[in-house]
C-alpha cells in the first residue's frame, strides 16, 4: 500500500503515528484525540485526503454513459456541481460509491483508492461502442481537507479567495500561482484538489494560517459520530442501496442504469428488511457484534467509536431489522445494553445522566 503524496513529502509533518487507511498510507494521529476532535468541532482541522482517487471521464458520450452506470442523476448536474452515487451490479448490490462532478468538458469521479481498481475495471467492462475515455489522475492530483467552523477563515488567511458555495459545489481557483479546485463538502468542510507536487506547500501554509493537523483516527471518530457509512466497512457488496439509508445516492426519475430494476422493485414493494442506523452502547463492543432483542438476533455492528465525550459509552453503526429499529429502541449488543439512536448526536447527548443506560431494565 503506497504512501499518499503528502506522506511521501512528509519529513517533518510531525505525525505521531502512520498507518494504512482506505487504500493508502497516511498519518493516523498527530496529537491526542481530544485536541484533534476539538479542532474539527470548534476550530479548524486540516487532514490528508490523499487516500481519495481522482478519475477523469471525457468524450462526447460521458454524461449519458455515466448516467446509465450509477444510481444518481448525472445528466442534469449543472457545471461545477457534484452528486453522491452508488455503482451497482445487475443484481442491485453495491460495487462501490463515488462522487461525480460536472466540469464542463469532463466529469471528475472521486472515490477511495481502495475502490479505484474495481471501479475502473467496471467502467472498462461497460464501455463498448461509447465515446468515453477514462483516465486515472490519482498519481498527479491529490487533495487536502479543511474542516470546522473556522475553515473559511483559515483558507482566507492562507491566501484563498473563498466564494459563497453550496454543498458539493466545485470552483476552479488559482492559489499562489497554482491551479487547483476548491470543493464545498457536505458538512462544515472544504476540499482542495491540488497537483501532488504542490501539496506540501498547501499543508504548511494552512498550518501557518492556524489549522490543526488531524489524523485518520479522528476522521473515523468524526465519521462514525456523524453516522456516515464507509464503503468496505459499513456498506458491503452484499448490501442493497435502500438498506444503507443513503437516499442522497438515489434518484428515481433519471431512467435506466445498471441494477435499476432491483432498486425500483424494492421501492414499489415498500421496503427492505434491514436498515442502517446508529447505536449508543453502555460499554465496549467490536465490529461484527450481533444486535439482539428478547434473545433473537436482529442486526450486526459494522463500525465503533469511543470519544472523550462518551464517558465509557461506545457509538456504533450497523444494521437492524427495520420493524424493530425505531429510535429509542432498547437492544443488546453482545452483553452490553444499547439504544438505537439517530445520528449525528451532539456531544452533550453522549454524557451520562440520570437516564443512563445502566439504570434501564434489560
Amino acid at each position: 500500500m503506497g504512501a499518499t503524496a503528502l506522506q511521501a513529502q512528509g519529513d517533518g509533518l510531525g505525525a505521531a503515528q502512520v498507518g494504512d487507511y482506505r487504500g493508502a498510507r497516511t498519518a493516523a494521529r498527530f496529537a491526542d484525540c481530544g485536541t484533534e476532535l476539538a479542532a474539527l468541532r470548534g476550530g479548524c482541522g486540516i487532514y490528508d485526503l490523499g487516500f481519495r482517487a481522482k478519475i477523469s471521464l471525457t468524450g462526447t458520450d460521458r454524461v449519458r454513459w455515466l448516467n446509465g452506470m450509477v444510481t444518481n442523476n448525472i445528466r442534469d448536474l449543472a457545471e461545477g456541481y457534484g452528486a453522491y452515487a452508488f455503482l451497482l451490479n445487475p443484481q442491485g448490490h453495491i460495487l462501490g460509491d463515488l462522487y461525480a462532478y460536472s466540469l464542463g468538458e469532463s466529469i471528475a469521479v472521486d472515490t477511495d483508492l481502495s475502490q479505484a481498481e474495481k471501479i475502473l475495471a467496471t467502467f472498462d467492462h461497460y464501455i463498448i461502442m461509447d465515446d468515453v475515455e477514462v483516465k486515472n489522475l490519482s498519481e498527479d492530483l491529490t487533495a487536502v481537507g479543511i474542516g470546522g467552523p473556522r475553515s473559511r477563515e483559515t483558507l482566507s488567511t492562507a491566501g484563498f479567495a473563498v466564494p459563497e458555495m453550496r454543498s458539493l459545489q466545485l470552483h476552479s481557483v488559482s492559489w499562489k500561482g497554482i491551479d487547483c479546485s476548491l470543493v464545498q463538502g457536505e458538512r462544515e468542510n472544504y476540499e482542495i484538489w491540488i497537483p501532488a507536487k504542490d501539496v506540501r506547500q498547501l499543508w504548511d501554509s494552512s498550518l501557518a494560517a492556524g489549522a490543526t493537523p488531524v489524523g485518520f483516527e479522528v476522521l473515523e471518530l468524526d465519521r462514525i459520530q456523524c453516522g456516515v457509512p464507509a464503503y468496505g466497512i459499513d456498506i458491503r457488496e452484499r448490501d442493497l442501496p435502500q438498506e444503507t439509508e443513503q437516499d442522497r445516492a438515489l434518484n428515481f426519475n433519471k431512467g435506466c442504469y445498471v441494477g435499476q430494476e432491483i432498486v425500483e422493485r424494492i421501492r414499489s414493494r415498500g421496503a427492505v428488511h434491514r436498515k442502517f442506523t446508529g447505536f449508543l452502547v453502555d460499554g465496549a463492543v467490536t465490529p461484527g457484534s450481533k444486535v439482539s432483542a428478547n434473545g433473537r438476533d436482529i442486526g450486526e455492528i459494522t463500525s465503533v467509536a469511543a470519544t472523550p465525550a462518551t464517558e465509557g459509552r461506545t457509538i456504533a453503526l450497523g444494521y437492524i431489522r427495520r420493524e424493530v429499529g425505531a429510535t429509542g429502541r432498547e437492544v443488546m449488543i453482545g452483553t452490553s445494553k444499547a439504544i438505537v439512536v439517530q445520528l449525528p448526536l451532539p456531544d452533550e447527548s453522549l454524557r451520562r445522566d440520570e437516564s443512563s443506560l445502566e439504570q434501564r431494565p434489560a
